[in-house]
């Protein structure tokens, strides 16, 4: 029983720091996006 509370928590870590990197994954894909889309928007302005 303690062998496989082990592995569940072993599980679970794992699964937890997998999470937190595809959060910042997204938070910085969000980020450049968001830049992207202002400099778009500057680009924009500049040829007017």
């Amino acid at each position: 029983m303690i062998t496989k509370l082990k592995a569940l928590e072993s599980e679970n870590a794992r699964l937890k720091k997998m999470y937190a990197e595809e959060r910042l994954r997204a938070d910085i894909f969000k980020e450049v996006l968001e830049k992207s889309k202002e400099s778009h928007l500057l680009s924009l302005r500049w040829l007017k």
